[in-house]
Order: C-alpha cells, then structure tokens, then sequence
C-alpha cells in the first residue's frame, strides 16, 4: 500500500487549530498528545482525520516518511 501523499503535506502544513499545542504544526505534535486524542476519541472532520493518520504513522514507526515533507512545508 503507498503512502497518500497529500495527506502527508498536509500533516507537514497544517497547524493544530485549538488547544493546548495550538499553532504548532500536526508532524510537531507529542507522541502522548495523540495517543490522548486516540483514547478519547479524534475530533470530527478533516483535523480529526488527520491526527487519526499521525497516530498510525507514529505508532508504525513510519515518523520518516514525513521527514521529506516537513523540509518542503
């Protein structure tokens, strides 16, 4: 399965809206932040959809592929 990569420049360039990490970008996010937000339940629409996506390229181990796109961000 390939990597859909405008989810993953979107990662790289999307700001976290609201909270406490408001501002910084998704790829910035901490671990513990979106295991958080796993447990609790991802916010609906595109944000949540997202972090949803970061919580499994975390949890795979898959933090490199976002490398090359937060160079281009």
């Amino acid at each position: 399965m390939q990597p859909n990569i405008e989810i993953l420049f979107k990662l790289a360039r999307t700001q976290m809206p609201y909270g406490k990490y408001k501002g910084r970008l998704l790829v910035d996010l901490p671990e513990p932040y979106i295991v958080w937000y796993r447990n609790k339940g991802f916010p609906k629409g595109e944000i949540g959809m997202l972090l949803a996506e970061l919580f499994e390229i975390k949890r795979n181990g898959l933090e490199p592929l976002l490398d090359a796109f937060k160079d281009k961000a």
